[in-house]
């Protein structure tokens, strides 16, 4: 008699309806607000291969830049309003493959570097594939990683380098240095996003919290100083951001730096 009473509460509870005395049923769904976010960023880093195809290169870098504040705010709203989740890391870094990693190499490679022919095809693939295994290894490392610091140049950052450059000379005649200038920067930007150097990530920065009345007069100053030439000051603020981590090695390299290795270079990186 026992053994039938069990074999019934077991058909209901596989049918999907809990037993008598168990907890409801709580069916899995996904955050909404953070993975909208994540979705814009994904559009525009499809938008910007569409305008790159048409040969609309100036919109093609806007949507970059646009896929990134998108890629800025699904984290950070995330974990202000504690929606963090396993499939929210995902989608994010599958959309940052479309949007930083797969968007710029097309770009970039329809804005001049199709001139230089196979040279030019293999400093986008360079990019392409070093943005893939830099994300790949960001997933994996995510749990172990130091907070305050990236190992390798960011995604993001190495895409506002490309499409910085790209939205800067768009209007300019195409040239063969101008085409070597950008493979270079292209490639570069790629190896920066494999290589063990530090970057900051500011995901310390507490948004809810008071900051002092100059902070806020700083951040508009800077939005003013971005509107008087947007291509040219957003590229310069990421090609500063991209290479003083370099410089800071060779510095070191070099003995013109007293600061110490361990603080410009992660050697987790190669123990793993």
């Amino acid at each position: 008699m026992i053994k039938e009473v069990e074999t019934k509460e077991k058909v209901v509870t596989l049918k999907g309806k809990p037993a008598e005395g168990e907890a409801p049923i709580r069916r899995k769904g996904i955050y909404l607000l953070p993975n909208l976010l994540t979705t814009g960023a994904l559009f525009g880093g499809f938008y910007a291969v569409l305008s790159g195809f048409s040969g609309n290169y100036e919109w093609a870098a806007m949507a970059i830049f646009t896929a990134m504040l998108f890629d800025g705010l699904d984290g950070r709203v995330a974990r202000m309003t504690n929606t963090e989740s396993a499939f929210g890391v995902q989608y994010d870094s599958l959309s940052d493959m479309v949007s930083f990693g797969v968007a710029p190499a097309v770009v970039a490679y329809g804005w001049g570097l199709d001139d230089l022919g196979k040279l030019g095809l293999a400093a986008a693939f360079v990019y392409a594939s070093c943005a893939a295994l830099r994300l790949a290894r960001f997933n994996v490392q995510a749990e172990l990683a130091d907070k305050k610091t990236f190992t390798g140049l960011p995604s993001p950052m190495a895409a506002a380098l490309v499409a910085g450059l790209i939205w800067s000379t768009h209007e300019l005649e195409s040239t063969l240095w101008l085409s070597v200038g950008g493979a270079v920067i292209t490639a570069m930007a790629g190896l920066l996003m494999v290589s063990n150097l530090k970057y900051p990530s500011f995901k310390e920065i507490d948004f809810r919290g008071k900051v002092p009345f100059m902070v806020i007069l700083s951040v508009v100053m800077g939005f003013v100083l971005i509107t008087i030439d947007p291509p040219r000051i957003l590229f310069g603020l990421a090609a500063v951001f991209s290479f003083y981590a370099p410089v800071l090695w060779v510095l070191h390299a070099f003995g013109f730096s007293s600061k110490a290795e361990a603080e410009i270079i992660d050697p987790s990186v190669d123990e793993d």
